[in-house]
Parts: structure tokens; sequence; C-alpha cells
């Protein structure tokens, strides 16, 4: 695998758990601790340059994610949280088996609440704390209402899928040179059990 782009700052050495998949691209800079099987996607920076970030064991932080916070604080993803593309997470707690959507961003002291999930582009104002089980979505985000049974299975299975990904890129992901041309026959990545939510309702109807 190539070289991760890790560094120490203030002889601080970020930790990651060799289960962990953390792709080269992604930045770990001093107070990181990323757990077992966890998995941190391209472009992701985890800037532990200030406060302690924390990823537990199954949890993922997806391609350009970034986690921050200030000095004295821990910025923690708790056991398979689920952290979307492009979400910001600054001195906050995420916790145990929720989800924060895509470009989501959560504030300082904000506390998400197990098997909660944040919609896409929510703001969670900084010392909010969200009761678990609830969605939650807006500018700035509130609680709509309780998540179903079957949201919650749906969300597990998705972070399941991730932690499945952190296998496949220890094992598989290695670089590369384009092809200058598709092959005849190019096979697909065949993943048929994993669908967005709004396709599995429709399916059952």
């Amino acid at each position: 695998m190539k070289q991760l782009k890790v560094y120490a700052i203030d002889g601080i050495v970020p930790v990651v758990d060799p289960t962990a998949y953390v792709h080269p691209s992604a930045v770990l800079i001093g107070d990181v601790i990323v757990g077992p099987d966890c998995y941190v996607g391209p472009c992701a920076c985890l800037r532990g340059d200030f406060g302690r970030l924390i990823l537990e064991r199954g949890s993922n932080l997806q391609d350009t994610c970034v986690m921050h916070g200030f000095p004295g604080t821990d910025t923690v993803v708790e056991e398979d949280g689920h952290i979307g593309h492009g979400a910001v997470l600054h001195g906050c707690r995420v916790g145990r088996n929720a989800l924060v959507g895509m470009n989501a961003v959560i504030m300082d002291n904000a506390v998400i609440g197990e098997s909660s999930i944040v919609a896409a582009a929510a703001f969670v104002k900084a010392g909010v704390e969200i009761p678990p089980r609830m969605l939650v979505a807006g500018m700035p985000a509130k609680a709509i209402r309780p998540l179903s049974d079957e949201e919650i299975r749906w969300k597990s299975s998705g972070t399941a899928t991730y932690q499945d990904l952190t296998r496949r890129s220890l094992a598989t992901m290695e670089e590369t040179v384009p092809l200058t041309a598709v092959e005849a026959g190019r096979k697909r990545i065949h993943m048929p059990d994993v669908v967005p939510l709004v396709e599995l309702r429709r399916r059952e109807g």
C-alpha cells in the first residue's frame, strides 16, 4: 500500500489500528486515534493539532470529511458511527450507530444520540443534544421525528457495507495506471443488497 499521509505535531503521533483502512490520500495530523475495523476515505482530513479525534470500532469517515476541535476537547465518532461524504465534525460527539449525512456540519459540544440520523446538508448548532433514534434535519437542524426500526436496520446495513469495504480495501486496493480503452465485457462491482432507502421502500410497497 502507498505510504499514508500521517504527521506528528508537538511529539504526538496518530494511531491507526492494523485492522483499519485509511486511504493514502487522507491526512492524519497529531492526536488522532483510528480504532479497529474503521474506514477513512479518500481526501478525508483529521486535524488533531488542537483537540483529540477518535474513531471508535467499526466507524467510517468517508471521502472529503473533516474532523477538528478546540484544545482540550475530544471529537468522537462512537462505535459503528457512519459519516457521509463531505461532512464536517468539529468538537462534537456522534453516538453509537448514528449516521451523519453528506455535507452535514456538526458543531462544538453537539451530541448526536445513539442510532440517530442527521440528514444531508443539515447544520447542527453548537451545544445541541439530539436524543437517540431521531431523524434530524434543517438549517439549523432540529429533531423531526423518531426513526422506525426499518430505518435503523437500513442504517446498520449500510455501515456493515463500509466495514466490508474496509476489508476489501485492505485486501485488494492498490495504486495502478488507467487503461486506455474500455475492455470487452467489462465487469461491474456486484453488490445487489446495497440500495438507497427510497428504493428499498419502493420494493417493499
